[in-house]
């Protein structure tokens, strides 16, 4: 038995005492420690020894005390897992050198065996848990479908994945087609990962806001409703799109446990959209950890006011930034377990 299950009776939506709190990206780059790892050794290699994702995952919850642990990884290795290359380019992010554009790329994507591909994924989150001992519960996470493919038709990160969408616009067909190797590969990930051991899993739709409403009902919502559905009898699965508020009514019948809101969507919009009886996840800008700790405690407790303390899980609105002082992200998780 899990010694603080806080999150997963929040996820259960059970009352509790009070609402557990972890943080996206909290396993990485605002810690020391990880900083020293990274001096050392390149992305992709921390992701694929287990022994560092497993140190890199234990970190924050040694350091800054969350409720729950994230595996440490990337949402670019299921592209690498289907034969699509994927470097990390110092300045400038993800880099896919051949990008998804055409017949004869996109017949090159595979649907691979992921316990050959992503093994090392596995076995980092076996040792993970034997490290917690029981301490939290261990999070897995995958990128959605659009998100993954707006990186593998893009070839980077954009502000607004322009060939991404035109390739959709232009070639339906064949974005449907990559869409859905991409969701067959992320469900047997995922289905992968509970076996190995994790208590939830979280899937992110980081650039779900790209698209207007009607095209995110069609090149989006239908292919991580899949993974719900794939998923929601076996474990807990969390929803989260940035800037997608417009989808939380439909997010909300979808099976899944709990929906990550961001910071540009209030509490009670949050609540009123998504029908007020799914647990919601969110969603302190994270840029606002910049303010004095007082404050940061301050404007933690009228969050968890607003958003009440059942069903609800306290994060951030997006990934912890990397130049957040530690004291701050600390003074955050102590907000949380000082709320009365």
């Amino acid at each position: 038995m899990i010694k603080n299950d806080l999150f997963l009776k929040a996820l259960r939506g059970e009352t509790v005492e009070r609402p557990p709190v972890w943080m996206m990206r909290q396993a990485g780059r605002y810690l020391p420690d990880f900083m020293k790892l990274k001096a050392k050794y390149d992305f992709f290699t921390r992701c694929r020894t287990p022994e560092l994702a497993t140190e890199i995952t234990v970190m924050p919850i040694h350091q800054v005390g969350t409720d729950a642990a994230i595996l440490f990884s990337d949402i670019l290795v299921v592209p690498q897992a289907m034969n699509i290359e994927v470097e990390m380019k110092p300045g400038v992010g993800p880099w896919l050198p051949t990008p998804i554009r055409d017949r004869k790329t996109l017949d090159q994507v595979v649907v691979p065996n992921v316990y050959e591909e992503l093994g090392y994924v596995y076995d980092a989150i076996k040792m993970t848990k034997q490290e917690l001992n029981n301490e939290v519960p261990l999070i897995g996470f995958a990128g959605s479908p659009w998100t993954i493919f707006c990186y593998c038709v893009q070839g980077q990160g954009s502000k607004n994945f322009d060939k991404a969408k035109e390739f959709c616009f232009t070639e339906p067909e064949m974005a449907h087609e990559l869409l859905q190797k991409i969701t067959d590969t992320t469900i047997a990930y995922l289905k992968g990962k509970v076996e190995a051991g994790v208590d939830a899993v979280q899937v992110f739709d980081s650039w779900g806001g790209m698209l207007s409403p009607v095209d995110y009902q069609e090149f989006s919502w239908p292919y991580i409703q899949q993974i719900i559905d794939a998923l929601k009898e076996d474990i807990p699965v969390i929803a989260f799109g940035k800037g997608c508020w417009f989808a939380l009514d439909v997010m909300a019948k979808s099976g899944a446990s709990a929906l990550g809101v961001d910071w540009t969507c209030s509490a009670r919009n949050a609540r009123y959209l998504s029908g007020g009886n799914i647990t919601l996840q969110g969603n302190f800008d994270p840029s606002r950890l910049f303010s004095p700790p007082k404050d940061i405690k301050k404007m933690v407790h009228q969050m968890i006011d607003e958003f009440g303390k059942d069903r609800y899980i306290v994060n951030l609105g997006h990934g912890i930034l990397p130049n957040i002082p530690v004291e701050n992200a600390k003074a955050f998780v102590e907000a949380v377990k000082e709320y009365k």
